[in-house]
């Protein structure tokens, strides 16, 4: 073997590995920096009227975050529901009906717009559709722009786990003379299942965070209300608000909100990740 080639290969791998390892520790670095203050100024601000009152007025002190966290909870929840069928659904004709459709190309040509598509723009695409035609902001409207954000990962989780599944057992079923949309939901989509609730947990993880659509559909409210078709108040939006202002507490509240967010977050992609991974590799 030559001997100089043998070295500078060798340290051509020395460099890709050392430059690698220092772009990975910096990555690190910044992303425990981010959580180290997050955590910080955030359990500093958790104490039980966080949980228990609303956000307070400008100047007053005191207040908490309750109608927000409810308020995030009924619209992400509702966006849930708007977005899981409709993705699963989507999802199960492109990976069993769509290889040689070109319904099914556009599909995923579109789905692959809507994942790299700016947050923003479907919060303006709902703004123009829905809350400027009926004249007021609501929290049916944040769900709708969620849900546009969550379809297309539950879509392509959906098509690319049922892909996974073996084309035998699709023959053992249609060989017992199933139907193939009986095939379809009975036998791939069950024994794809787990990774199916993976992409669903990730999507949720995905849109809990988000606050420039809510800022052109759901906007905020200061009062609590559970009314859906009203201006409703969210997490997002409230940190946003908040973490801008000149007054101390609405800061501390700021930084209570995000640490909540955080750990939803951190919880969600834990569950995907840990918990359906087996069974997804099985």
């Amino acid at each position: 073997m030559n001997n100089a080639l043998y070295q500078r290969r060798k340290f051509a791998n020395t460099l890709g590995v050392g430059l690698s390892m220092f772009a990975m520790s910096l990555g690190l670095f910044v992303l425990l920096w981010i959580l180290f203050i997050l955590f910080k100024n955030g359990i500093a601000a958790l104490d039980w009227a966080m949980f228990t009152q609303s956000t307070p007025a400008p100047g007053s002190e005191g207040g908490g975050l309750a109608n927000a966290i409810v308020g995030s909870l009924l619209i992400v929840g509702f966006s849930t529901v708007i977005s899981t069928p409709v993705g699963i659904l989507a999802g199960i004709y492109l990976a069993e009906y769509g290889d040689e459709s070109s319904t099914a190309s556009i599909t995923r040509f579109v789905t692959d717009i809507m994942l790299s598509a700016p947050s923003i723009i479907l919060g303006l695409f709902i703004y123009a559709i829905l809350v400027a035609q009926v004249k007021h902001f609501s929290g049916w409207a944040g769900s709708l722009a969620l849900s546009l954000i969550a379809i297309p990962v539950v879509v392509r989780t959906t098509e690319n786990m049922l892909r996974l599944v073996p084309g035998s057992l699709r023959e053992a079923a249609f060989a017992l003379g199933a139907p193939r949309w009986k095939v379809a939901t009975m036998v791939t989509l069950r024994a794809a299942q787990a990774g199916v609730v993976t992409g669903v947990l990730l999507a949720l993880a995905r849109i809990s965070g988000e606050t420039a659509p809510l800022l052109f559909t759901a906007l905020n409210n200061q009062f609590f209300s559970s009314d859906m078709n009203k201006p409703m108040s969210n997490l997002p939006v409230v940190i946003f608000q908040f973490a801008m202002s000149p007054y101390d507490n609405w800061v501390r509240l700021a930084w209570g909100g995000a640490l909540l967010i955080t750990l939803t977050v951190l919880v969600l992609n834990i569950v995907a990740r840990t918990v359906f991974s087996d069974k997804v590799s099985s």
